[in-house]
């Protein structure tokens, strides 16, 4: 466990200083992931937004806000599993009130494939969630249809159980009552991700 941990933090040091592709130039600093490095369960986002810039922490503005309650009513302990993104740099563009979000782009994602890579190899979980089409194309192919194979447990060589979703913003993005329904499937889907690892690892 040490060892893993002073493996863990020798990479996230590594991360802090990547000057791979010029995301590093506009954001403030690298976000790495967070959680225990024995995490059981992985969870895999996009890229981190303003907040998560300023924070230097994975998953703490709007969207993160939604993911904790939907693990919360999933019942899944948000301190027992590990969450981390494709881009470790904020992907952002000028706006008139600021920068705004945008995707990243594949060069961005290829660049940053080193410290995901290594992230799990280190906590080899026995499930990765991916949150988003990025992610899901990331780790299970660019020809991965996420609205065709959502909720699906997959095969991959990147952990033994592997399912995708919709991203926590994507659900924000709808309107009206489309946002209660996408909330659903996310909830329904870490439900999943849940009863998985009750099964697995009891």
């Amino acid at each position: 466990m040490d060892d893993r941990r002073a493996r863990w933090e020798a990479v996230r040091l590594a991360a802090a200083g990547c000057q791979d592709c010029p995301l590093w130039e506009i954001g403030t600093q690298t976000v790495f992931g967070a959680g225990p490095v024995d995490a059981g369960i992985m969870f895999v986002g996009e890229a981190p937004g303003r907040l998560e810039d300023e924070s230097g922490q994975p998953f703490v503005g709007p969207a993160g806000q939604l993911f904790d309650r939907a693990l919360l009513d999933a019942q899944i302990d948000r301190s027992r599993v590990y969450v981390t993104n494709t881009v470790k740099h904020r992907p952002s563009v000028a706006s008139p009130g600021g920068r705004k979000n945008r995707a990243p782009k594949q060069s961005e994602i290829t660049a940053c494939a080193q410290w995901l890579d290594r992230e799990i190899a280190i906590i080899q979980p026995r499930i990765i969630c991916c949150l988003g089409a990025v992610a899901a194309k990331r780790l299970l192919g660019k020809d991965f249809a996420l609205m065709k194979r959502r909720g699906e447990w997959l095969e991959s060589d990147i952990a033994p159980h592997v399912l995708a979703t919709v991203h926590p913003s994507f659900v924000m993005l709808q309107r009206n009552n489309a946002e209660a329904d996408w909330y659903g499937v996310l909830v329904s889907d870490l439900v999943r991700v849940r009863d998985r690892s009750l099964e697995i690892m009891a």
